[in-house]
Protein backbone atom coordinates (compact mmCIF):
# COMPACT_ATOMS: atom_id res chain seq x y z
CA UNK A 1 0.00 0.00 0.00
CA UNK A 2 1.59 3.67 -0.79
CA UNK A 3 1.75 5.82 2.04
CA UNK A 4 -1.17 8.39 2.29
CA UNK A 5 0.09 12.16 2.76
CA UNK A 6 -2.01 14.49 4.50
CA UNK A 7 -2.57 17.39 2.72
CA UNK A 8 -3.85 20.26 4.72
CA UNK A 9 -7.29 21.55 4.84
CA UNK A 10 -8.00 24.64 2.15
CA UNK A 11 -9.08 27.19 4.12
CA UNK A 12 -12.61 28.27 2.57
CA UNK A 13 -13.28 29.47 -1.00
CA UNK A 14 -14.64 32.35 0.18
CA UNK A 15 -11.60 33.23 2.45
CA UNK A 16 -9.23 32.78 -0.72
CA UNK A 17 -11.23 35.01 -2.63
CA UNK A 18 -10.69 37.76 -0.26
CA UNK A 19 -6.89 37.36 0.17
CA UNK A 20 -6.71 37.24 -3.47
CA UNK A 21 -8.61 40.44 -4.27
CA UNK A 22 -7.64 42.43 -0.70
CA UNK A 23 -4.08 44.22 -1.53
CA UNK A 24 -0.88 44.49 0.91
CA UNK A 25 -0.08 47.75 2.01
CA UNK A 26 2.56 49.82 0.25
CA UNK A 27 5.37 49.75 3.28
CA UNK A 28 5.01 46.17 3.92
CA UNK A 29 5.24 45.09 -0.01
CA UNK A 30 8.54 46.99 0.22
CA UNK A 31 9.54 45.37 3.27
CA UNK A 32 9.07 41.91 1.74
CA UNK A 33 10.52 43.03 -0.80
CA UNK A 34 13.41 45.14 -0.64
CA UNK A 35 17.01 44.16 1.08
CA UNK A 36 17.60 45.58 5.37
CA UNK A 37 19.49 49.08 4.74
CA UNK A 38 21.64 48.06 7.40
CA UNK A 39 23.16 45.05 5.40
CA UNK A 40 23.51 47.22 2.03
CA UNK A 41 27.59 47.65 1.91
CA UNK A 42 26.49 51.81 0.71
CA UNK A 43 25.08 52.15 4.63
CA UNK A 44 28.26 50.51 5.90
CA UNK A 45 30.71 52.42 3.82
CA UNK A 46 28.84 55.71 5.36
CA UNK A 47 28.68 54.49 8.51
CA UNK A 48 32.49 54.30 8.55
CA UNK A 49 33.19 57.74 6.97
CA UNK A 50 31.06 59.36 9.62
CA UNK A 51 33.01 57.24 12.48
CA UNK A 52 36.29 58.74 10.85
CA UNK A 53 34.73 61.97 10.31
CA UNK A 54 33.16 62.55 14.12
CA UNK A 55 36.89 61.19 15.33
CA UNK A 56 38.02 64.14 13.52
CA UNK A 57 36.28 66.74 14.55
CA UNK A 58 36.69 65.57 18.46
CA UNK A 59 40.08 65.34 17.65
CA UNK A 60 40.68 68.61 16.71
CA UNK A 61 38.08 70.01 19.10
CA UNK A 62 40.56 68.73 21.84
CA UNK A 63 43.11 70.18 19.71
CA UNK A 64 41.83 73.55 19.62
CA UNK A 65 41.06 73.16 23.42
CA UNK A 66 44.12 72.10 24.85
CA UNK A 67 46.15 74.67 22.71
CA UNK A 68 45.44 78.03 25.02
CA UNK A 69 44.85 78.80 28.77
CA UNK A 70 41.70 81.06 29.62
CA UNK A 71 40.76 82.47 32.79
CA UNK A 72 37.99 85.51 33.16
CA UNK A 73 39.53 86.82 36.02
CA UNK A 74 41.97 89.57 33.90
CA UNK A 75 41.66 93.08 33.71
CA UNK A 76 42.79 96.20 31.76
CA UNK A 77 45.62 97.70 33.89
CA UNK A 78 47.59 100.97 33.75
CA UNK A 79 49.71 103.89 35.08
CA UNK A 80 47.72 106.33 37.37
CA UNK A 81 49.87 109.35 37.60
CA UNK A 82 48.83 111.75 40.62
CA UNK A 83 49.05 115.56 39.98
CA UNK A 84 49.44 117.09 43.14
CA UNK A 85 50.57 120.92 44.06
CA UNK A 86 54.61 121.47 44.99
CA UNK A 87 54.01 125.14 46.68
CA UNK A 88 50.68 126.72 48.45
CA UNK A 89 49.00 129.14 47.06
CA UNK A 90 45.34 130.22 46.04
CA UNK A 91 43.89 128.82 42.63
CA UNK A 92 43.25 131.46 40.08
CA UNK A 93 42.89 129.65 37.01
CA UNK A 94 41.13 125.93 35.77
CA UNK A 95 42.46 125.08 32.18
CA UNK A 96 40.67 121.52 32.08
CA UNK A 97 37.71 119.65 31.97
CA UNK A 98 36.49 116.46 34.05
CA UNK A 99 37.71 113.66 31.31
CA UNK A 100 39.78 115.68 29.11
CA UNK A 101 42.78 114.06 27.52
CA UNK A 102 45.53 116.12 27.24
CA UNK A 103 49.38 116.16 26.10
CA UNK A 104 52.37 116.17 28.30
CA UNK A 105 53.37 119.77 29.20
CA UNK A 106 50.15 121.62 29.26
CA UNK A 107 49.21 123.82 32.40
CA UNK A 108 46.38 122.45 34.02
CA UNK A 109 45.84 124.73 36.91
CA UNK A 110 47.59 128.35 37.63
CA UNK A 111 48.52 129.50 41.20
CA UNK A 112 48.77 133.15 41.92
CA UNK A 113 52.37 134.38 40.81
CA UNK A 114 52.52 137.80 42.65
CA UNK A 115 53.64 136.45 46.12
CA UNK A 116 56.65 134.22 43.69
CA UNK A 117 57.32 136.73 41.66
CA UNK A 118 57.93 139.32 44.69
CA UNK A 119 60.46 136.56 46.43
CA UNK A 120 61.99 135.80 42.72
CA UNK A 121 62.69 139.72 42.59
CA UNK A 122 64.03 140.13 45.97
CA UNK A 123 65.91 137.02 45.37
CA UNK A 124 67.50 138.19 42.54
CA UNK A 125 68.81 141.37 43.90
CA UNK A 126 70.39 139.44 46.88
CA UNK A 127 72.50 137.57 44.28
CA UNK A 128 73.61 140.42 42.57
CA UNK A 129 75.07 142.09 45.55
CA UNK A 130 76.71 139.11 46.94
CA UNK A 131 77.61 138.60 43.00
CA UNK A 132 79.40 142.21 42.91
CA UNK A 133 81.37 141.68 46.89
CA UNK A 134 82.70 138.49 45.73
CA UNK A 135 83.87 139.94 42.20
CA UNK A 136 85.54 142.69 44.76
CA UNK A 137 87.19 140.51 47.03
CA UNK A 138 88.50 138.46 44.35
CA UNK A 139 89.80 141.41 43.05
CA UNK A 140 91.83 142.19 46.15
CA UNK A 141 93.63 138.97 46.25
CA UNK A 142 95.79 139.47 43.50
CA UNK A 143 96.61 143.32 44.55
CA UNK A 144 97.09 141.75 48.10
CA UNK A 145 99.50 139.25 46.50
CA UNK A 146 101.77 141.71 45.00
CA UNK A 147 101.29 144.16 47.94
CA UNK A 148 102.83 141.44 49.93
CA UNK A 149 105.18 140.07 47.83
CA UNK A 150 107.18 143.51 47.78
CA UNK A 151 106.96 143.70 51.17
CA UNK A 152 109.16 140.99 51.28
CA UNK A 153 110.95 142.13 48.48
CA UNK A 154 111.72 145.48 50.09
CA UNK A 155 111.95 144.52 53.85
CA UNK A 156 114.52 142.21 53.12
CA UNK A 157 116.76 144.93 50.62
CA UNK A 158 116.02 147.13 53.82
CA UNK A 159 117.74 144.30 55.82
CA UNK A 160 120.99 144.25 53.55
CA UNK A 161 121.32 147.62 53.55
CA UNK A 162 121.03 148.55 57.22
CA UNK A 163 123.41 145.90 57.27
CA UNK A 164 125.72 147.12 54.48
CA UNK A 165 125.00 150.54 56.62
CA UNK A 166 126.20 149.23 59.84
CA UNK A 167 129.32 147.82 58.16
CA UNK A 168 130.07 151.30 56.21
CA UNK A 169 129.58 153.04 59.64
CA UNK A 170 131.87 151.39 61.60
CA UNK A 171 134.84 151.40 59.01
CA UNK A 172 134.39 155.24 59.21
CA UNK A 173 134.24 154.88 63.04
CA UNK A 174 137.51 153.33 62.97
CA UNK A 175 138.57 155.33 60.49
CA UNK A 176 137.67 158.43 62.56
CA UNK A 177 139.41 156.86 65.67
CA UNK A 178 142.84 155.87 64.31
CA UNK A 179 142.85 160.12 62.88
CA UNK A 180 141.43 160.81 66.38
CA UNK A 181 144.40 159.06 67.97
CA UNK A 182 146.87 160.16 65.44
CA UNK A 183 145.77 163.66 66.54
CA UNK A 184 146.14 162.45 69.93
CA UNK A 185 149.84 161.91 69.08
CA UNK A 186 150.66 164.33 67.24
CA UNK A 187 149.00 166.61 69.89
CA UNK A 188 151.32 165.32 72.58
CA UNK A 189 154.29 165.28 70.19
CA UNK A 190 153.60 169.33 69.81
CA UNK A 191 152.99 170.13 73.40
CA UNK A 192 156.30 168.26 74.05
CA UNK A 193 158.17 170.83 71.55
CA UNK A 194 156.42 173.15 72.68
CA UNK A 195 157.61 172.61 76.31
CA UNK A 196 161.15 171.87 75.05
CA UNK A 197 160.76 175.64 73.25
CA UNK A 198 160.09 177.03 75.99
CA UNK A 199 162.95 176.39 78.31
CA UNK A 200 165.19 177.17 74.78
CA UNK A 201 163.16 180.07 74.40
CA UNK A 202 164.09 181.53 78.42
CA UNK A 203 167.43 180.63 77.71
CA UNK A 204 167.61 182.52 74.50
CA UNK A 205 168.83 179.72 72.68
CA UNK A 206 166.02 179.78 69.91
CA UNK A 207 164.49 182.51 68.44
CA UNK A 208 161.07 184.13 69.53
CA UNK A 209 159.93 183.33 65.74
CA UNK A 210 160.67 180.11 66.03
CA UNK A 211 158.91 179.25 70.20
CA UNK A 212 156.09 181.21 68.45
CA UNK A 213 155.86 178.45 65.59
CA UNK A 214 156.12 175.65 68.22
CA UNK A 215 153.01 177.39 70.15
CA UNK A 216 150.76 177.54 66.98
CA UNK A 217 151.53 174.20 66.26
CA UNK A 218 150.58 172.83 69.64
CA UNK A 219 147.21 174.68 69.17
CA UNK A 220 146.86 173.38 65.67
CA UNK A 221 147.12 169.88 67.34
CA UNK A 222 145.03 170.28 69.89
CA UNK A 223 142.49 171.72 67.28
CA UNK A 224 143.26 168.53 65.30
CA UNK A 225 142.58 166.40 68.11
CA UNK A 226 139.08 168.26 68.99
CA UNK A 227 138.20 167.91 65.36
CA UNK A 228 139.30 163.95 65.29
CA UNK A 229 137.22 163.23 68.66
CA UNK A 230 134.24 165.02 67.09
CA UNK A 231 134.46 163.00 63.87
CA UNK A 232 135.28 159.50 66.55
CA UNK A 233 132.04 160.79 68.03
CA UNK A 234 129.98 161.05 64.67
CA UNK A 235 131.13 158.01 63.76
CA UNK A 236 130.02 156.17 66.04
CA UNK A 237 126.73 157.51 66.17
CA UNK A 238 126.13 156.49 62.50
CA UNK A 239 127.50 153.30 63.70
CA UNK A 240 124.09 153.12 66.12
CA UNK A 241 122.20 155.00 63.61
CA UNK A 242 123.20 151.92 61.32
CA UNK A 243 122.25 149.50 63.76
CA UNK A 244 118.51 151.21 64.49
CA UNK A 245 118.20 151.19 61.11
CA UNK A 246 118.56 147.24 60.81
CA UNK A 247 116.82 146.95 63.88
CA UNK A 248 113.78 148.52 62.06
CA UNK A 249 114.34 146.81 58.65
CA UNK A 250 114.65 143.14 60.26
CA UNK A 251 111.36 144.01 62.06
CA UNK A 252 109.73 144.93 59.00
CA UNK A 253 110.78 142.01 57.58
CA UNK A 254 109.53 139.63 59.83
CA UNK A 255 106.06 141.67 59.61
CA UNK A 256 106.37 140.85 55.70
CA UNK A 257 107.01 137.24 56.62
CA UNK A 258 103.55 137.16 57.94
CA UNK A 259 102.37 137.89 54.39
CA UNK A 260 101.37 134.04 53.74
CA UNK A 261 98.83 134.55 56.46
CA UNK A 262 97.45 137.81 54.98
CA UNK A 263 96.79 135.95 51.75
CA UNK A 264 95.36 133.34 53.32
CA UNK A 265 93.42 135.72 55.40
CA UNK A 266 92.41 137.46 51.73
CA UNK A 267 91.65 134.65 50.11
CA UNK A 268 89.32 133.12 52.59
CA UNK A 269 87.05 136.35 52.73
CA UNK A 270 87.26 135.91 48.90
CA UNK A 271 85.93 132.11 49.26
CA UNK A 272 83.46 133.21 51.72
CA UNK A 273 82.35 135.95 49.08
CA UNK A 274 81.87 133.61 46.49
CA UNK A 275 80.01 130.97 48.60
CA UNK A 276 77.58 133.46 49.90
CA UNK A 277 77.16 134.28 45.89
CA UNK A 278 76.48 130.75 45.78
CA UNK A 279 73.88 130.79 48.20
CA UNK A 280 72.06 133.36 47.45
CA UNK A 281 72.42 132.09 43.23
CA UNK A 282 70.68 128.80 44.84
CA UNK A 283 68.23 131.16 46.54
CA UNK A 284 67.07 132.80 43.27
CA UNK A 285 67.07 129.39 41.16
CA UNK A 286 64.56 128.22 44.26
CA UNK A 287 62.29 131.34 43.80
CA UNK A 288 62.59 131.08 40.28
CA UNK A 289 61.36 126.96 40.41
CA UNK A 290 58.67 128.45 42.90
CA UNK A 291 57.50 130.93 40.46
CA UNK A 292 57.62 128.10 37.56
CA UNK A 293 55.63 125.54 39.84
CA UNK A 294 53.10 128.22 40.00
CA UNK A 295 51.75 126.55 36.94
CA UNK A 296 51.04 123.05 37.17
CA UNK A 297 51.40 121.22 34.23
CA UNK A 298 50.36 117.78 32.89
CA UNK A 299 53.43 115.08 33.46
CA UNK A 300 52.61 112.72 30.78
CA UNK A 301 49.75 112.52 28.09
CA UNK A 302 46.64 111.18 29.25
CA UNK A 303 42.65 111.54 30.38
CA UNK A 304 42.08 114.12 33.23
CA UNK A 305 40.04 111.85 36.34
CA UNK A 306 39.35 112.48 39.87
CA UNK A 307 39.75 116.32 39.69
CA UNK A 308 39.29 117.64 42.83
CA UNK A 309 40.43 121.15 42.22
CA UNK A 310 38.18 124.53 41.72
CA UNK A 311 38.83 128.08 41.50
CA UNK A 312 39.58 129.79 44.49
CA UNK A 313 40.79 126.72 46.26
CA UNK A 314 43.62 127.24 48.49
CA UNK A 315 45.78 124.19 48.04
CA UNK A 316 48.94 123.01 49.92
CA UNK A 317 51.89 121.18 48.76
CA UNK A 318 51.81 117.57 47.77
CA UNK A 319 47.84 117.88 47.82
CA UNK A 320 46.18 116.04 45.70
CA UNK A 321 44.32 117.79 41.98
CA UNK A 322 43.48 115.29 40.07
CA UNK A 323 45.11 112.28 38.59
CA UNK A 324 46.09 111.43 34.61
CA UNK A 325 45.58 108.21 32.61
CA UNK A 326 48.09 107.37 30.15
CA UNK A 327 45.80 105.37 27.34
CA UNK A 328 48.24 105.00 25.40
CA UNK A 329 50.18 102.96 27.71
CA UNK A 330 47.77 100.10 29.10
CA UNK A 331 48.55 96.72 29.76
CA UNK A 332 46.78 93.18 30.81
CA UNK A 333 46.95 92.04 33.93
CA UNK A 334 45.14 87.89 34.07
CA UNK A 335 45.36 86.03 37.42
CA UNK A 336 45.71 82.17 36.06
CA UNK A 337 45.26 79.13 38.24
CA UNK A 338 49.02 77.93 38.75
CA UNK A 339 48.09 74.41 37.30
CA UNK A 340 47.76 76.97 33.74
CA UNK A 341 51.19 77.91 33.63
CA UNK A 342 52.97 74.42 33.09
CA UNK A 343 53.34 75.38 29.51
CA UNK A 344 52.86 79.18 29.73
CA UNK A 345 56.16 81.50 28.64
CA UNK A 346 57.18 84.70 27.95
CA UNK A 347 56.48 85.92 24.18
CA UNK A 348 53.28 83.35 23.53
CA UNK A 349 50.74 85.37 21.46
CA UNK A 350 47.68 85.94 23.17
CA UNK A 351 43.84 86.96 21.56
CA UNK A 352 42.13 89.19 24.39
CA UNK A 353 38.23 89.75 24.21
CA UNK A 354 36.99 93.40 26.11
CA UNK A 355 33.70 92.91 27.68
CA UNK A 356 32.76 96.62 27.20
CA UNK A 357 32.99 96.47 23.44
CA UNK A 358 33.31 93.28 22.36
CA UNK A 359 36.56 93.33 20.63
CA UNK A 360 39.67 91.01 20.00
CA UNK A 361 43.00 92.45 20.69
CA UNK A 362 46.03 91.04 20.03
CA UNK A 363 49.01 91.01 22.34
CA UNK A 364 51.52 88.08 23.88
CA UNK A 365 52.86 87.38 27.33
CA UNK A 366 55.50 89.92 29.19
CA UNK A 367 56.13 88.55 32.05
CA UNK A 368 54.74 86.36 35.33
CA UNK A 369 54.86 87.48 37.99
CA UNK A 370 57.15 86.40 41.07
CA UNK A 371 54.24 85.45 43.56
CA UNK A 372 51.19 84.75 44.07
CA UNK A 373 48.31 87.63 44.16
CA UNK A 374 47.97 86.00 47.72
CA UNK A 375 51.32 87.14 49.31
CA UNK A 376 50.86 90.32 47.70
CA UNK A 377 47.60 91.02 49.71
CA UNK A 378 47.65 93.31 53.37
CA UNK A 379 47.16 89.62 55.45
CA UNK A 380 49.05 87.18 53.56
CA UNK A 381 47.45 83.67 54.22
CA UNK A 382 49.01 81.47 57.24
CA UNK A 383 49.08 77.92 55.98
CA UNK A 384 51.02 75.96 59.30
CA UNK A 385 47.86 75.35 60.70
CA UNK A 386 46.45 71.61 61.08
CA UNK A 387 43.58 71.73 59.32
CA UNK A 388 45.19 73.02 55.99
CA UNK A 389 42.84 72.55 52.85
CA UNK A 390 45.14 73.11 49.61
CA UNK A 391 43.97 76.02 47.19
CA UNK A 392 44.60 76.37 44.11
CA UNK A 393 46.42 79.66 43.91
CA UNK A 394 46.49 82.45 41.09
CA UNK A 395 49.34 83.89 39.73
CA UNK A 396 49.19 87.30 37.72
CA UNK A 397 50.76 87.40 34.49
CA UNK A 398 51.41 90.57 32.52
CA UNK A 399 50.22 90.66 28.74
CA UNK A 400 51.22 93.59 26.66
CA UNK A 401 49.04 94.19 23.42
CA UNK A 402 50.55 94.50 19.90
CA UNK A 403 51.68 97.93 18.55
CA UNK A 404 48.84 99.97 17.03
CA UNK A 405 46.00 97.58 19.05
CA UNK A 406 44.92 100.46 21.38
CA UNK A 407 45.36 103.41 18.92
CA UNK A 408 41.98 104.40 19.69
CA UNK A 409 41.96 104.48 23.72
CA UNK A 410 38.94 102.47 23.62
CA UNK A 411 40.59 100.64 26.51
CA UNK A 412 40.83 101.94 30.01
CA UNK A 413 41.79 100.79 33.45
CA UNK A 414 39.58 98.15 34.87
CA UNK A 415 37.73 97.01 32.38
CA UNK A 416 37.28 93.16 32.30
CA UNK A 417 38.94 91.18 30.00
CA UNK A 418 39.00 87.39 28.85
CA UNK A 419 42.12 86.40 27.53
CA UNK A 420 43.49 83.06 25.74
CA UNK A 421 47.02 82.37 25.87
CA UNK A 422 47.55 80.31 22.88
CA UNK A 423 50.72 77.50 24.28
CA UNK A 424 50.43 75.21 21.09
CA UNK A 425 49.96 77.01 17.75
Amino acid sequence: MEPTTQTPSAPPLTDQSETRTKPLPSTERDFRTRPSRTASPGFRIAAIIGAVVLLLVVFFVYRYVASYESTDDAQVDGHINSVSARISGHVVKLNIEDNQYVQAGTVLVQIDPADYQVAYEHAKADFEEAQAAAAGAGVNVPITSVSTTSQVSSSEADVASARAGIAAARQQFEAAKAQRDQAEANNVKAQNDLGRYKQLVDKQEISQQQYDQAVASARANEASVQSARSLADAAQSQVTQAQGKLADAEANWRNAQTAPKQMQVIRSRAASAEALAQQKKADLDQAQLNLQYTKITAPVEGEVSDRTVEVGQNVAPGQELMKIIPLNDVWITANFKETQLRDMKVGQPVTLEVDANGRKYRGKVNSIAGASGARFSLLPPENATGNYVKVVQRIPVKIVLDPGENKDHSLRPGMSVTPKVWIRQ
